[in-house]
């Protein structure tokens, strides 16, 4: 059983080795969170963040209430609901599991990071001739598909996405702090620079017709509430029988109703992931026990999100590592050195990282050496060159020819180019 210390080390650690601003998490039992955790600059436990895909498990619970109340059958083509779009003879339970073979984004300007258009020019841009696969033929994961189920919901109920989320699941469950835009505290959406550490925000946009494949924000409480309700159903939402129904159907099924599964140890769980440009998400619960995790990054990359819910599952040890900052500002003498350098064929990666520069290898892939920037020189603080001096070589215009310390050579290009 995972310790409350076990589970903070966790959080330290993905925040200080994935360079994320902030990353939030909790544990939770019948809905009941039980423990909390923050690492890095957070508002706070309460704060919203986007959670990306998790969206996607609340547009399956609107498609299967329409099933439960005879206004479709799962088998039903899409066509007979969208009459007119490209992708007609795909049923909408291959669009719930992603086995549809329509292509994984729509048609256009990449869609998490620009505000949507409408339904209409949705169904426009998208006419079935980016399809990738005949329908049934794989799992192939379609953000487009669940863009399309939502306006199924939208015209069979006569209410747009947006409402139909907010009075037949919000409400009922008591989520107060879900909402389709940041309502309150919340957490801002950042990618980090990969060499230099610098934090660019990232927009936080209204998808418009693909809102129902990511748009939604919420709470580790909120998250915590809805994952019990897949583990148990909800009278005024979803029965238990139909929610079981929405899990992976075998052992083997990686997806199922608009649920993924995630088995740590011998627990099987059900949940799901989510990114959206400036976060990331992870939520899933073991149905058996009514226990499980949530937790929130507002990070564009930097930790495997399936890989968090599991080491938070199973707790780490301690964990003594500098938290990470981001970087404000590269001094001119770094900025220079940053980016790819070869020793022979070797690939390395030069990082500003919490005002040190990092040598990395890329294969493997792990740190090799960490420097201090000093008055006079750059000196080893860590790795096989602690103490040594890393000397700048320049061409006579200035520009950096080469770095070299204790006869290791680094160039911009592979050996036999360099130097």
């Amino acid at each position: 059983m995972p310790t409350d210390l076990g589970r903070q080390a966790v959080l330290d650690r993905v925040q200080a080795e994935g360079r994320l601003p902030s990353v939030v998490g909790a544990a939770f039992e019948q809905g009941r969170i039980t423990w909390r955790g923050v690492a890095g600059a957070a508002g706070g436990v309460d704060a919203q963040y986007r959670i990306g895909s998790i969206t996607k498990t609340l547009t399956a619970v609107l498609v299967l209430q329409c099933r439960d109340d005879g206004l479709l059958d799962l088998d039903e083509p899409l066509g007979l609901h969208l009459p007119g779009t490209g992708y007609g003879d795909a049923s909408l339970r291959s669009l719930l599991g992603h086995s549809s073979g329509m292509q994984a984004e729509p048609v256009g300007p990449w869609w998490e990071r620009n505000d949507g258009g409408s339904a209409a020019e949705l169904l426009a841009a998208n006419d079935g001739s980016g399809r990738v696969l005949a329908p049934g033929t794989a799992f192939h994961y379609s953000n487009l598909g669940f863009g399309l189920l939502g306006e199924v919901v939208a015209r069979l109920r006569g209410q747009d996405w947006r409402s139909l989320v907010c009075e037949r699941l919000l409400a009922p469950l008591g989520m107060t702090r879900t909402s389709y835009q940041p309502d309150g505290e919340h957490a801002l959406g950042y990618s980090v620079g990969h060499f230099d550490g610098t934090l660019t925000r990232e927009p936080h946009t209204d998808t418009g017709a693909m809102a129902a494949a990511g748009q939604l924000w919420s709470t580790l409480e909120d998250l915590a509430r809805w994952l019990d309700f897949l583990a148990t159903g909800h009278p005024a939402v979803l029965s238990a029988a139909t929610v079981a129904e929405m899990r992976p159907p075998a052992p083997f099924a990686e997806y199922g109703l608009g649920l993924r599964r995630l088995v740590v140890g011998e627990r099987t769980h059900v949940g799901h992931t989510g990114s959206m440009p400036g976060f990331l998400a992870t939520a899933f619960v073991d149905p058996g026990t009514r226990s499980g995790v949530v937790a929130l990054c507002n990070a564009t990359t930097g930790v495997s999100t399936d890989r968090l819910a599991a080491s938070l599952l199973q707790g780490a040890d301690p964990y003594d590592g500098e938290p990470w900052s981001p970087s404000v500002p590269v001094p001119d003498r770094v900025a220079e050195l940053l980016g790819l350098w070869f020793w022979g064929n070797s690939a390395h990666e030069m990082r500003w990282t919490n005002q040190q520069l990092e040598l990395r290898t890329l294969e493997p892939a792990e740190l090799a050496d960490r420097f201090v920037v000093e008055p006079d020189r750059i000196r080893g603080v860590e790795g096989y060159l602690l103490g040594e001096t890393l000397e700048v070589a320049r061409r006579p215009d200035g520009t950096v020819s080469h770095l070299e310390c204790a006869t290791f050579r680094f160039t911009r290009t592979p050996y036999p180019d360099g130097p």
